[in-house]
């Protein structure tokens, strides 16, 4: 058995998007996860699986979360080391930066030419730093004032979930290992 990290996109947002952490962990060991366990109530899921290839267990969860939830969950996985050098990359990317660091999290890994376009759509205010499937969005103090987001982000390279640097480090510490 492998573990993982995976990041549920949008759930816990408005009305209609509820899927509370007891219900993603019974949903995910339902669909085969072992050793499940959930940081927050923003989609967070650490697990074991049999299933060797990323896209089958994130096309196998994302199933589990259609039929548990009735809305589709667009899940995103990592190993413990490629969370560990997403942690590892925002040092580098933000070395004195002293702003929020938020980092949208990718489905797919992008072409080198959409980086170049997502990363020269920053500011002196708004810098976005791609590393493999993360992109570290370095912004200004206020997150909902920003026009560098997760849904710019999305626009140029796909679908990704954006999670703040805590919690990033926080996962990285806990289940990087």
């Amino acid at each position: 058995m492998a573990t993982y990290i995976a990041f549920l996109r949008a759930v816990n947002l408005g009305a209609n998007r509820k899927f509370p952490k007891d219900a993603v962990k019974a949903a995910v060991e339902a669909a085969g996860g072992a050793r499940v366990e959930t940081y927050i109530n923003t989609g967070n899921v650490r697990l074991d699986s049999s299933l060797r290839s990323r896209a089958r267990l994130e096309a196998t969860l994302e199933e589990a979360f259609l039929a548990d939830r009735g809305f589709e969950v667009p899940t995103i996985v990592f190993t413990p080391a490629e969370l560990r050098e997403i942690a590892e990359d925002a040092k580098r990317f933000a070395d004195g930066h002293e702003g929020r660091h938020y980092v949208s999290l990718l489905k797919e890994e992008p072409a080198p030419d959409v980086v170049e376009l997502v990363e020269a759509a920053g500011t002196a205010g708004e810098v976005a730093r791609v590393g493999g499937r993360a992109v570290h969005l370095l912004l200004g103090p206020d997150y909902h004032t920003a026009t560098l987001t997760n849904a710019v982000v999305e626009k140029h390279l796909g679908i990704a979930t954006n999670r703040n640097l805590t919690v990033v480090r926080t996962l990285a510490e806990r289940w990087g290992a």
